[in-house]
């Protein structure tokens, strides 16, 4: 009967925390700028429809993140990322990139 050596994670969890915190990092300085974009020439109606699109994304994307930092911190071993957070990151990710594109042009 042989026994499996227990598992050495290593410094992997702490740098998924970090990259979790560097993504909502910059995702918060997105909704920054697409809301001083926004609201830089006045506001108006579509002006402030994406400026609270892009906070609400922001928002979504950044209670995904924590969420997962908090389950990583306290797991002893990661735990797998569900699809539907993942689905959900990808998302806002995604749909914040669109609005910064649309206060663009």
């Amino acid at each position: 009967m042989t026994t499996e050596p227990a598992r050495d994670p290593g410094l992997q969890p702490e740098r998924t925390r970090l990259a979790w915190r560097r993504t909502t990092l910059s995702g918060t300085v997105a909704a920054v700028l697409a809301v001083k974009t926004a609201l830089h020439g006045g506001t108006t109606l579509p002006g402030v429809l994406v400026c609270a699109l892009s906070v609400a994304l922001w928002l979504g994307f950044l209670l995904v993140a924590h969420r997962r930092i908090d389950t990583l911190a306290a797991a002893p071993a990661p735990v797998a990322l569900t699809s539907r957070q993942a689905a959900t990151a990808v998302l806002c990710t995604v749909a914040l990139a669109a609005c910064a594109a649309a206060l663009l042009f």
